[in-house]
């Protein structure tokens, strides 16, 4: 359990020093491509402006966000008393503060963590959810987002969202400026031009495979920090198997938020289908797999015998 925990927070961090470096060597061979030997440190200098902007407005402004666009509205005092008392309850047993509370008035069975920190941070479950879930599996998964907000998943999620928006936009910026670009071709300049045209090209893709990956390993570790947090696997395990079979898309879903939901929005309903195709540009991991590690994980926490449970 600690090793699949450890193993999930190194890769994860791994990955975002990936991304960073990759952002600034795109910058960089860009630069170089452009305005040659000496184009480089300018092509460092947009790549960090351009992020700094990004990362600065969405460091403070993606919570309300995501909020706004999915529809969520403030739990009403005496309203779903168990989602109050499982996120009020999980909180004092991760040691952070009490997310606010919101509800998505929608029969699709969904939830979502948002916020840069624990101090100022949100949790909203659409009621779908609510009505469906039983206790255990409510807890499992409200630990499973108390897990994102406690890991600073959703601060994670942020920059590599950035770093990708980062690479888009120097691509276009490079592309764009090709018509007034007077690049030697001499002296091996037309390579350099060439190469700078493929990888503004590719880097885009490049980004979106990386950034969909991070946020696969997040949900991995999430679900082993929530089964950690309640000791109870099978109660997320439980309500992922839920999820999976509930066939209904959210009604305000969309591809910029998918990444925040425990299990994809717009994905309801196309059973099979992703078994057919890469995974490359799926925000999360397939659920058989994650109810395959809890259960893996369960037999740490419970007695073998665990039919009184499901």
């Amino acid at each position: 359990m600690y090793e699949q925990i450890s193993a999930n927070k190194w890769k994860s961090g791994f990955m975002v020093f990936f991304f960073v470096v990759f952002v600034l060597g795109v910058g960089f061979v860009i630069g170089l491509a452009l305005g040659g030997t000496d184009g480089w440190f300018y092509g460092l200098i947009i790549a960090f402006v351009i992020a700094l902007i990004m990362g600065f407005s969405s460091y403070y402004k993606s919570d309300s966000l995501a909020l706004r666009v999915s529809g969520a509205r403030p739990l009403i005092e005496g309203e779903y008393i168990r989602y109050r008392t499982a996120v009020e309850g999980l909180a004092i047993a991760a040691g952070i503060p009490t997310p606010r509370i919101y509800v998505i008035d929608d029969a699709s069975m969904n939830a979502f963590a948002t916020g840069r920190n624990p101090e100022h941070s949100a949790i909203a479950a659409t009621t779908g959810l609510l009505d469906t879930m039983n206790d255990m599996e409510l807890q499992g998964v409200i630990a499973h987002e108390m897990s994102h907000i406690k890991n600073y998943d959703i601060l994670i999620q942020t920059i590599t969202i950035v770093l990708a928006g980062t690479i888009v936009l120097i691509a276009d910026i490079f592309l764009r400026s090709l018509w007034f670009s007077d690049s030697d071709s001499d002296n091996g300049g037309w390579i350099l031009l060439v190469i700078g045209i493929v990888l503004a090209i590719l880097a885009p893709i490049i980004a979106q495979v990386i950034k969909l990956a991070i946020s696969r390993k997040r949900e991995f570790l999430a679900d082993a920090n929530g089964a950690l947090l309640t000791r109870y696997p099978p109660g997320l395990a439980s309500a992922l198997g839920k999820l999976r079979e509930d066939p209904r898309p959210l009604r305000r879903g969309n591809d910029a938020m998918n990444h925040l939901y425990i299990s994809q929005p717009l994905k309801k309903g196309r059973k099979g289908s992703a078994g057919r195709r890469s995974r490359l540009f799926d925000t999360h991991p397939p659920i058989e797999e994650r109810i395959r590690r809890l259960e893996q994980m369960a037999s740490g926490f419970v007695p073998t015998d665990t039919s009184q449970t499901t």
